[in-house]
């Protein structure tokens, strides 16, 4: 099987060329850098994503919020389940953690941006 990504680890915008057999990478064509290798790779086995979305605030209103390490692809929904149950206080900054290794995958969810502005 042949996959073809682009790969978004850089402004470049590689076009990989991924062989697969059996779930298996047998090569990788198109990249100039190792972190496109890398990027061919992790998305063919593995799939990571930083999630970005928002969170409610304590009395009202949402939050923007981001993983600060990537998660696996499959989790964003369940990941997703979880930042909705959480209230955010309305004196939170930016950085502050709003849950700390969300469903055991080691990243943290994180404000972006004062609540209070």
């Amino acid at each position: 099987m042949t996959r073809e990504l682009t790969c978004i680890v850089c402004p470049k915008g590689c076009q990989l060329k991924v062989e697969l057999e059996n779930n298996k990478i047998l090569s990788v064509e198109g990249y100039t850098c190792k972190r496109g290798l890398e990027y061919a790779n992790t998305e063919c086995t593995a799939p990571m994503r930083t999630l970005t979305t928002t969170a409610p605030v304590v009395g009202g209103g949402v939050v923007p919020v981001k993983t600060d390490k990537p998660v696996p692809k499959e989790l964003m929904l369940e990941c997703m389940k979880v930042i909705n149950t959480v209230r955010v206080s309305p004196d939170a900054k930016i950085g502050d953690t709003v849950i700390e290794n969300i469903l055991d995958t080691g990243a943290n969810v994180i404000t972006t941006r004062n609540v209070k502005v």
